[in-house]
């Protein structure tokens, strides 16, 4: 990659970023001290890269409407977190991303130029076309969409991007085609932000790796979680080396249900969070649990819970007011 090329489209970006709409607003939280931003860009642009140059600024605490991924290409800087009270620094070479739901302050340190690289998605974009496929680590899933439904769940992702990996290589190649913008520079940009995410989710994964248990149905049900919306017994089987039969009974020995009551209730659960955390149609969110047709899903979900899915959300929405 040329460097020149990437030096003019990083000071392009620089100058471009004054241009964009960074006007604080009121939280929707209903807080008077609390403040947020909105989408600084077009409506129309889903995706939008911007590179922050500082030497020295302190923002006031405030939450977004998007989702945000921010890394450090130069410099360090610290974010203040108002619901922990904590300070963490995020240096050169680290990432630190946020969902829409969660708030902080950033403060670059006095007299040092710091260099940001943003990749800002809206929300319905995120949960639309990159959720789908960053939804098998539980735990990465949950980070997303929990701020939305529970104020003690984690604000952040913050961790240093290894060497060996190719996030850098992306954000660059994203940064080129952003600052010198096509008709196609949207379609473009999603399959580069898709692998970008994949990388972020690959080491997020191995960083925050839950402990292997040596139990065999404890490594089954977890093998579910992260597959709940393909998995069969006859997949569990094949990937464990087990007969269909004993892997059957080795779940009502030792969890007490069957293969087909832990993955409802592993579905149901994802069901929850997606409808309180996000705005998609009940045929999305079917597809993404797993389920051939929303209809399926509707029967499955009442069953489970006694109301509807809309029922659900109706109840919530007023539980929330």
């Amino acid at each position: 990659m040329g460097h020149t090329l990437l030096q003019s489209a990083i000071n392009k970006l620089q100058d471009q970023f004054p241009e964009l709409d960074w006007t604080y607003h009121d939280s929707l939280t209903g807080n008077p001290s609390e403040k947020m931003y909105r989408w600084p860009g077009i409506p129309d642009e889903k995706i939008l890269i911007c590179v922050h140059k500082s030497d020295g600024v302190q923002e006031l605490f405030h939450r977004h409407d998007f989702f945000y991924f921010n890394y450090t290409y130069k410099g360090e800087y610290d974010s203040l977190s108002y619901k922990y009270d904590n300070r963490i620094t995020i240096r050169e070479k680290e990432l630190y991303a946020g969902q829409p739901f969660a708030g902080h302050a950033l403060c670059v340190h006095d007299n040092q130029e710091t260099i940001i690289i943003g990749v800002l998605i809206q929300k319905e974009t995120f949960f639309r076309v990159f959720l789908p496929l960053l939804s098998a680590n539980s735990k990465l899933f949950h980070f997303f969409l929990d701020p939305a439904t529970n104020s003690f769940s984690d604000e952040y992702i913050h961790f240093k991007i290894e060497e060996d990996c190719n996030i850098r290589t992306l954000l660059e190649m994203m940064m080129i085609e952003y600052a010198y913008k096509q008709e196609d520079t949207q379609d473009v940009l999603k399959p580069l932000v898709l692998a970008f995410l994949m990388q972020i989710a690959r080491q997020y994964a191995l960083i925050y790796k839950e402990p292997v248990s040596d139990k065999l149905s404890n490594k089954i049900v977890q093998y579910m979680s992260e597959h709940s919306d393909i998995v069969t017994l006859k997949d569990i089987a094949k990937h464990f080396s087990y007969h269909p039969n004993y892997i059957s009974t080795l779940l009502h020995r030792e969890i007490g249900k069957s293969f087909s009551e832990i993955l409802l209730e592993q579905r149901m659960e994802r069901a929850l969070i997606l409808l309180k955390g996000t705005t998609l149609p009940i045929t999305e969110i079917a597809q993404m649990l797993g389920y051939s047709n929303s209809s399926n899903f509707y029967k499955a979900f009442r069953e489970y819970f006694h109301v509807s899915p809309r029922e659900y959300v109706q109840k919530a929405a007023k539980s929330y007011c």
